[in-house]
């Protein structure tokens, strides 16, 4: 008599709602980056990508609970629906964990007397002063900087920095003169395809440059950091830049060490006399 091993239909649907849960996570992804969806629709899309993901994963500890009871067979259909299910479910982990590390913002910026200009038709509310002291807290490098460099060759190294980072430049506006301001307005996208205005302002002075950013997220409810981290990254990168700038720069010659030779001593022939 032939005993009939059975597959279980827990694991077969374990695997079939992971594997439906892979395709639904990544691809609005590359929808929202290449902005085909906007990011309300990439918001509700993950929401469901992450409902179908909880539920394979659900369905394979079903699945195991039920194969170690009754011997059926789909331990490797259980497996591979909890693997999907987990990896689906790794983004959502990581953004849930940002957005606990970091505060809630609508912008980061290193001048809140004086904001930098955005080209993006965005409301930005004003910036609480708990909220700016959480800021400044959680990113410390968020701070205006000032090189002896003149605004014209400064404002060329800041454009080398933001065109190595890929950003999407919709203004650039150089300084005139040394004593001039000159701005560049980009935008940055985010590794989830969120999007955000980013504003460099360089200042001209009588002892060198003042370098001025702001960072705004277009949409979605959290920035979960990005903004600050940007700041920061850029900044940090400047200085390295300046650093190396300033210390591999030609040195001026040394001026000779003419002496004045002392006058002759009364009563001595001067050797230049006629």
């Amino acid at each position: 008599m032939r005993i009939l091993i059975r597959t279980s239909k827990w694991a077969i649907w374990a695997r079939r709602f992971g594997s439906l849960a892979l395709p639904l996570t990544i691809i609005p992804v590359l929808l929202h980056r290449e902005q085909l969806i906007t990011s309300s629709d990439f918001a509700v899309i993950e929401a469901v990508a992450a409902g179908v993901a909880a539920l394979a994963i659900f369905l394979a500890l079903g699945a195991f609970g039920r194969l170690w009871m009754t011997g059926d067979q789909g331990w490797s259909k259980a497996g591979w629906g909890l693997f999907f299910g987990i990896v689906c479910l790794l983004p959502f982990a990581y953004l849930g964990y940002e957005a606990m590390r970091y505060p809630m913002v609508n912008e980061v910026t290193t001048d809140i007397a004086d904001p930098l200009p955005l080209l993006s038709p965005v409301r930005v509310a004003p910036t609480s002063a708990p909220l700016r002291a959480e800021i400044a807290a959680t990113f410390p490098n968020v701070q205006a900087r000032t090189y002896p460099i003149d605004a014209t060759e400064m404002f060329a190294i800041v454009d080398d920095l933001v065109e190595a980072r890929g950003w999407d430049v919709r203004t650039r506006r150089a300084p005139p003169t040394a004593l001039d301001i000159g701005q560049i307005n980009a935008i940055a996208v985010t590794l989830f395809g969120w999007r955000d205005e980013v504003a460099i302002r360089v200042t001209g002075t009588a002892q060198g440059s003042v370098i001025d950013m702001r960072s705004v997220p277009l949409g979605g409810f959290h920035d979960f950091g990005e903004n600050g981290k940007r700041i920061e990254e850029f900044l940090l990168a400047l200085d390295q830049k300046i650093t190396l700038t300033l210390r591999d720069a030609p040195q001026a010659p040394a001026a000779p060490d003419t002496e004045t030779p002392p006058p002759p001593a009364e009563g001595e022939p001067d050797d230049d006399a006629e």
